[in-house]
């Protein structure tokens, strides 16, 4: 017979326990989560590029609860401020939680019921991040102008959400115990209300970032590219004539000359302007353009003595049908597919 040492023998019958009671509370947490997750939900996610606040990609399902509608509005204010928060945070808005995480320049958020499990929400993100970043180039992120050039994104964000929202898909797919010790050694910075400011406010930098420069306009139209060729043909003709006054200011010497050299050169620096608010936006873009026009106005009633009334109809007429044209030409929107 063999001498079995009772030592060993329980040292391995121990180790089998301990093993064992590892696995039991394992399964216990999960349980215990998935019940959780049937009485909770998720219900929006977006990725947005951090330095600015300009949303990427969202989930694109309509819901009618104002309450949800009112927390994205939250999402959406937080996003413009993500650079100034730690890259795991959460936020508590009464029934909801919004919880994101920021990685190269990208955030990902996502807004859920304040009982959904905390490691569900960040395992959700993490997933969300490694998807997108294995399916864009960082500098297609960097470069992108407008709102959404992502959108195609959403049908991950969908699927994933989906997942999350039905307990039995999770239990083999994800693994809690990895993300329980990461929140636990790094939990997430907890934001309050106070430190997003003001329902209306944006820092500056993100909205001088957003706004104008990289907003595209409308299509243009036939009219449109008419009206353009139409005010640089004034322009070159109150350049031409500015030029003559020039010639005859030096060989006749007359001062009142000196004073329609400066009108037809700002004759020419209004059509000239007017072009630019046509091509770009920019911020008071329709005001601008009324103050243009009635620049053009004050210009051709002063050189009236040197311009018949044609040539004053027709200069006045250029300018309100280009200033017409920046009316019409506005800022492209939103799909209303795309509730966000």
């Amino acid at each position: 017979m063999l001498d079995v040492n009772p030592t060993h023998s329980q040292q391995a019958r121990a180790r089998r326990k301990a093993i064992s009671w590892v696995i039991v509370v394992r399964r216990t947490r999960l349980k215990v989560l998935l019940y959780l997750l049937q009485m909770s939900v998720v219900f929006f996610a977006s990725v947005v590029r951090v330095r600015d606040g300009l949303p990427l990609s969202a989930s694109t399902d309509y819901e009618h609860n104002q309450g949800v509608q009112q927390s994205k509005k939250l999402v959406k204010r937080l996003s413009k401020k993500l650079d100034q928060f730690p890259d795991r945070c959460t936020l508590k808005n009464g029934p909801h939680t919004i919880n994101f995480i920021s990685s190269l320049g990208v955030g990902y958020m996502m807004l859920c019921s304040e009982n959904y499990p905390s490691v569900l929400s960040f395992c959700f993100l993490d997933e969300l991040q490694k998807e997108f970043i294995t399916t864009y180039d960082t500098a297609r992120m960097n470069t992108a102008i407008r709102p959404y050039s992502f959108i195609e994104f959403d049908n991950c964000i969908q699927k994933t959400k989906q997942r999350y929202n039905n307990p039995r898909s999770l239990s083999t797919k994800i693994n809690l115990a990895d993300m329980q010790t990461e929140i636990k050694l790094r939990p997430p910075y907890q934001i309050s209300m106070g430190e997003l400011g003001p329902a209306n406010g944006f820092s500056h930098k993100s909205a001088a970032e957003y706004k104008a420069p990289h907003q595209r306009l409308e299509p243009v139209t036939l009219a449109g590219i008419i009206s353009v060729l139409l005010s640089l043909l004034c322009g070159a003709l109150n350049l031409i004539r500015s030029f003559h006054a020039i010639e005859s200011l030096v060989q006749i010497e007359e001062d009142n000359d000196f004073s329609y050299v400066i009108a037809f050169f700002f004759g020419t620096a209004a059509c000239l302007y007017q072009c630019y608010l046509f091509a770009y936006c920019s911020s008071w873009r329709n005001m601008k353009s009324y103050l243009t026009f009635g620049l053009i106005c004050l210009c051709n009633l002063y050189l009236y003595e040197l311009r018949n009334i044609w040539q004053l109809l027709f200069h006045v007429t250029v300018g309100a049908f280009t200033t017409l044209q920046i009316r019409i030409r506005q800022p492209e929107v939103k799909s209303p597919d795309y509730n966000v």
